[in-house]
Protein backbone atom coordinates (compact mmCIF):
# COMPACT_ATOMS: atom_id res chain seq x y z
CA UNK A 1 0.00 0.00 0.00
CA UNK A 2 3.05 2.69 0.70
CA UNK A 3 4.42 2.10 -2.64
CA UNK A 4 0.77 2.67 -3.96
CA UNK A 5 0.79 5.59 -2.30
CA UNK A 6 3.72 6.95 -3.22
CA UNK A 7 2.83 5.94 -7.22
CA UNK A 8 -0.13 8.02 -6.37
CA UNK A 9 1.87 10.88 -5.28
CA UNK A 10 4.60 10.98 -8.12
CA UNK A 11 1.87 10.99 -10.96
CA UNK A 12 -0.10 13.60 -9.75
CA UNK A 13 2.69 16.04 -8.52
CA UNK A 14 4.61 15.46 -11.87
CA UNK A 15 1.54 15.12 -14.34
CA UNK A 16 -0.40 18.24 -12.61
CA UNK A 17 -0.41 21.34 -10.38
CA UNK A 18 -2.63 20.02 -7.80
CA UNK A 19 -0.28 20.10 -3.81
CA UNK A 20 0.87 16.38 -3.25
CA UNK A 21 2.58 15.60 -0.32
CA UNK A 22 6.08 14.55 -1.12
CA UNK A 23 7.71 11.58 -2.20
CA UNK A 24 10.96 10.29 -3.18
CA UNK A 25 11.31 9.51 -6.80
CA UNK A 26 13.09 6.28 -6.34
CA UNK A 27 12.14 3.19 -8.71
CA UNK A 28 10.45 1.24 -6.14
CA UNK A 29 7.87 4.71 -5.62
CA UNK A 30 7.55 4.51 -9.71
CA UNK A 31 6.37 1.13 -10.32
CA UNK A 32 2.78 1.69 -10.38
CA UNK A 33 2.99 5.32 -11.50
CA UNK A 34 0.81 5.20 -14.66
CA UNK A 35 -2.11 3.56 -13.04
CA UNK A 36 -2.88 6.11 -11.76
CA UNK A 37 -1.91 8.85 -14.35
CA UNK A 38 -5.90 8.27 -16.08
CA UNK A 39 -7.21 9.33 -12.21
CA UNK A 40 -5.97 12.88 -13.55
CA UNK A 41 -8.22 13.12 -16.23
CA UNK A 42 -11.02 12.45 -13.88
CA UNK A 43 -10.35 15.49 -11.91
CA UNK A 44 -9.77 17.44 -15.02
CA UNK A 45 -13.45 16.10 -16.31
CA UNK A 46 -15.39 17.03 -13.02
CA UNK A 47 -13.92 20.48 -12.76
CA UNK A 48 -14.84 21.04 -16.70
CA UNK A 49 -18.47 19.97 -15.76
CA UNK A 50 -18.58 22.30 -12.85
CA UNK A 51 -17.59 24.82 -14.68
CA UNK A 52 -20.36 24.09 -17.19
CA UNK A 53 -22.91 24.38 -14.32
CA UNK A 54 -21.59 27.23 -12.99
CA UNK A 55 -21.39 28.97 -16.27
CA UNK A 56 -25.36 28.37 -16.41
CA UNK A 57 -25.58 29.33 -12.86
CA UNK A 58 -24.02 32.80 -13.82
CA UNK A 59 -25.70 32.76 -17.45
CA UNK A 60 -22.19 33.41 -18.90
CA UNK A 61 -21.66 33.96 -22.57
CA UNK A 62 -20.66 31.60 -25.20
CA UNK A 63 -17.36 33.14 -24.98
CA UNK A 64 -16.25 33.19 -21.43
CA UNK A 65 -17.69 29.51 -21.06
CA UNK A 66 -15.53 28.30 -24.08
CA UNK A 67 -12.41 30.37 -22.55
CA UNK A 68 -13.09 27.95 -19.40
CA UNK A 69 -12.92 24.91 -21.12
CA UNK A 70 -9.86 25.98 -23.00
CA UNK A 71 -8.11 26.80 -19.33
CA UNK A 72 -9.03 23.77 -17.12
CA UNK A 73 -6.77 21.53 -18.85
CA UNK A 74 -3.92 23.46 -18.99
CA UNK A 75 -4.68 25.08 -15.38
CA UNK A 76 -4.88 21.54 -14.01
CA UNK A 77 -1.93 20.36 -15.32
CA UNK A 78 0.24 23.14 -15.00
CA UNK A 79 0.61 22.91 -18.93
CA UNK A 80 2.96 19.95 -18.68
CA UNK A 81 1.62 18.52 -21.86
CA UNK A 82 1.01 22.04 -23.83
CA UNK A 83 4.69 22.05 -23.76
CA UNK A 84 5.26 18.76 -25.46
CA UNK A 85 3.13 19.54 -28.32
CA UNK A 86 5.06 22.72 -28.61
CA UNK A 87 8.52 20.98 -28.70
CA UNK A 88 7.37 18.44 -31.34
CA UNK A 89 5.76 21.26 -33.66
CA UNK A 90 9.08 22.63 -33.47
CA UNK A 91 11.07 19.08 -33.96
CA UNK A 92 8.71 18.22 -36.71
CA UNK A 93 8.50 21.29 -38.63
CA UNK A 94 12.33 21.40 -38.43
CA UNK A 95 12.66 18.97 -41.43
CA UNK A 96 16.30 17.91 -40.31
CA UNK A 97 17.26 14.20 -39.04
CA UNK A 98 16.15 11.95 -36.38
CA UNK A 99 19.21 12.72 -34.43
CA UNK A 100 18.52 16.71 -34.78
CA UNK A 101 14.61 16.49 -33.98
CA UNK A 102 15.65 14.65 -30.69
CA UNK A 103 17.91 17.67 -29.97
CA UNK A 104 14.91 20.39 -31.01
CA UNK A 105 12.59 18.11 -28.22
CA UNK A 106 15.44 18.75 -26.03
CA UNK A 107 15.82 22.72 -26.55
CA UNK A 108 13.86 24.91 -23.13
CA UNK A 109 13.54 27.81 -26.13
CA UNK A 110 10.23 28.35 -27.89
CA UNK A 111 11.19 28.43 -32.18
CA UNK A 112 8.73 30.43 -34.47
CA UNK A 113 6.68 27.38 -35.34
CA UNK A 114 5.67 26.53 -31.57
CA UNK A 115 4.37 30.01 -31.47
CA UNK A 116 2.27 29.17 -34.53
CA UNK A 117 1.31 26.11 -33.44
CA UNK A 118 0.18 27.25 -29.79
CA UNK A 119 -2.00 29.85 -31.47
CA UNK A 120 -3.25 27.70 -34.07
CA UNK A 121 -4.46 25.19 -31.50
CA UNK A 122 -5.89 27.51 -28.67
CA UNK A 123 -8.34 29.35 -31.52
CA UNK A 124 -9.02 25.34 -32.76
CA UNK A 125 -10.27 24.42 -29.43
CA UNK A 126 -11.78 27.63 -28.00
CA UNK A 127 -13.94 27.44 -31.87
CA UNK A 128 -15.01 23.94 -31.20
CA UNK A 129 -15.61 24.43 -27.16
CA UNK A 130 -18.30 27.26 -28.20
CA UNK A 131 -20.17 25.08 -30.30
CA UNK A 132 -20.36 22.08 -27.81
CA UNK A 133 -23.93 22.44 -25.64
CA UNK A 134 -23.71 20.71 -22.02
CA UNK A 135 -24.11 17.42 -22.73
CA UNK A 136 -21.44 17.13 -25.28
CA UNK A 137 -19.31 18.60 -22.24
CA UNK A 138 -19.70 15.74 -19.80
CA UNK A 139 -19.59 13.46 -22.47
CA UNK A 140 -16.33 14.78 -23.40
CA UNK A 141 -14.94 14.87 -19.79
CA UNK A 142 -14.80 11.34 -19.96
CA UNK A 143 -12.45 11.94 -22.32
CA UNK A 144 -9.77 13.28 -20.65
CA UNK A 145 -9.80 9.62 -19.10
CA UNK A 146 -9.58 8.31 -22.06
CA UNK A 147 -6.43 9.79 -23.90
CA UNK A 148 -4.46 9.27 -20.55
CA UNK A 149 -5.33 5.58 -21.00
CA UNK A 150 -3.71 5.93 -24.32
CA UNK A 151 -1.08 7.58 -23.41
CA UNK A 152 0.15 5.04 -20.11
CA UNK A 153 -0.18 1.70 -22.78
CA UNK A 154 1.96 3.90 -25.23
CA UNK A 155 4.64 3.85 -22.66
CA UNK A 156 4.46 0.36 -21.87
CA UNK A 157 4.16 -1.11 -25.73
CA UNK A 158 5.59 1.88 -27.78
CA UNK A 159 9.37 1.80 -28.42
CA UNK A 160 11.50 4.76 -26.50
CA UNK A 161 13.32 7.14 -28.97
CA UNK A 162 15.86 7.59 -26.16
CA UNK A 163 17.56 5.44 -23.14
CA UNK A 164 17.38 8.39 -20.85
CA UNK A 165 14.16 11.19 -20.36
CA UNK A 166 10.85 10.73 -18.48
CA UNK A 167 8.95 8.07 -20.56
CA UNK A 168 12.22 5.73 -20.58
CA UNK A 169 12.57 6.38 -16.87
CA UNK A 170 8.75 5.46 -16.67
CA UNK A 171 8.55 2.28 -18.72
CA UNK A 172 11.72 0.67 -17.13
CA UNK A 173 10.03 1.44 -13.26
CA UNK A 174 6.77 0.40 -14.88
CA UNK A 175 5.20 -3.04 -13.52
CA UNK A 176 4.20 -3.23 -17.25
CA UNK A 177 1.36 -5.77 -16.92
CA UNK A 178 -0.01 -4.45 -13.73
CA UNK A 179 -0.36 -1.10 -16.20
CA UNK A 180 -1.54 -2.51 -19.55
CA UNK A 181 -4.72 -4.29 -17.27
CA UNK A 182 -5.00 -1.02 -15.44
CA UNK A 183 -5.11 0.99 -19.04
CA UNK A 184 -7.58 -1.40 -20.79
CA UNK A 185 -10.35 -1.22 -17.73
CA UNK A 186 -10.12 2.18 -17.33
CA UNK A 187 -10.59 2.56 -20.97
CA UNK A 188 -13.18 0.17 -20.79
CA UNK A 189 -14.48 2.49 -18.32
CA UNK A 190 -14.22 5.77 -19.58
CA UNK A 191 -15.56 5.03 -23.36
CA UNK A 192 -18.25 3.22 -21.83
CA UNK A 193 -19.22 5.87 -19.75
CA UNK A 194 -18.83 8.21 -23.01
CA UNK A 195 -21.08 5.81 -24.95
CA UNK A 196 -23.50 5.75 -22.42
CA UNK A 197 -24.57 9.31 -22.13
CA UNK A 198 -24.67 9.51 -26.18
CA UNK A 199 -23.97 6.64 -28.32
CA UNK A 200 -23.51 8.22 -31.10
CA UNK A 201 -21.36 11.09 -30.21
CA UNK A 202 -19.27 8.92 -27.32
CA UNK A 203 -18.57 6.03 -30.56
CA UNK A 204 -17.30 9.26 -32.86
CA UNK A 205 -14.42 9.98 -29.80
CA UNK A 206 -13.64 6.95 -29.26
CA UNK A 207 -12.88 6.59 -32.75
CA UNK A 208 -10.93 10.23 -33.24
CA UNK A 209 -8.89 8.97 -30.16
CA UNK A 210 -8.01 5.45 -31.67
CA UNK A 211 -7.31 7.27 -34.65
CA UNK A 212 -4.76 9.62 -33.19
CA UNK A 213 -3.11 6.74 -31.13
CA UNK A 214 -2.73 4.97 -34.13
CA UNK A 215 -1.43 8.10 -36.09
CA UNK A 216 0.97 8.65 -32.81
CA UNK A 217 2.29 5.31 -33.25
CA UNK A 218 3.07 5.96 -36.68
CA UNK A 219 4.70 8.97 -36.69
CA UNK A 220 6.61 8.66 -33.46
CA UNK A 221 8.24 5.88 -35.29
CA UNK A 222 9.03 7.16 -38.47
CA UNK A 223 10.02 10.71 -37.14
CA UNK A 224 12.14 10.21 -34.14
CA UNK A 225 12.47 6.50 -33.75
CA UNK A 226 10.41 5.61 -31.14
CA UNK A 227 8.30 8.38 -28.06
CA UNK A 228 9.59 10.84 -25.73
CA UNK A 229 8.01 12.59 -22.94
CA UNK A 230 7.58 15.46 -25.56
CA UNK A 231 5.94 13.17 -27.57
CA UNK A 232 3.51 11.53 -24.75
CA UNK A 233 2.38 15.77 -23.90
CA UNK A 234 1.72 16.01 -28.10
CA UNK A 235 -0.43 13.16 -28.64
CA UNK A 236 -2.66 14.10 -25.34
CA UNK A 237 -3.43 17.64 -26.63
CA UNK A 238 -3.67 16.47 -30.40
CA UNK A 239 -5.97 13.58 -29.10
CA UNK A 240 -8.31 15.60 -26.75
CA UNK A 241 -9.05 17.96 -29.27
CA UNK A 242 -9.62 15.44 -31.75
CA UNK A 243 -12.25 13.89 -29.75
CA UNK A 244 -13.92 17.00 -28.78
CA UNK A 245 -14.07 17.41 -33.20
CA UNK A 246 -15.01 14.57 -34.01
CA UNK A 247 -17.40 15.12 -31.15
CA UNK A 248 -18.77 18.44 -33.19
CA UNK A 249 -18.98 16.85 -36.59
CA UNK A 250 -20.55 14.08 -35.03
CA UNK A 251 -23.20 16.54 -33.49
CA UNK A 252 -23.92 17.84 -37.34
CA UNK A 253 -25.06 14.42 -38.73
Amino acid sequence: MRRLWNSFKIAFAMYSKIPMPRADWEKENMRYMMCFFPLIGVVIGAVMVLWSQAACWLEAGTLLRSVGYVLIPVLVTGGIHLDGLLDTADALSSYQTRERKLEILKDSHAGAFAVITACCYFLACLGIWSELGEEQVRLLAGGYVLSRTFSGLAVTAFPNAKKSGTVALFADAAQKRCVEITMYVLMALSAGYMCFTNVKLGAAAVAGAWLTFVYYYRMSKKQFGGITGDLAGFFLQICELAMAGTVYLAGKF
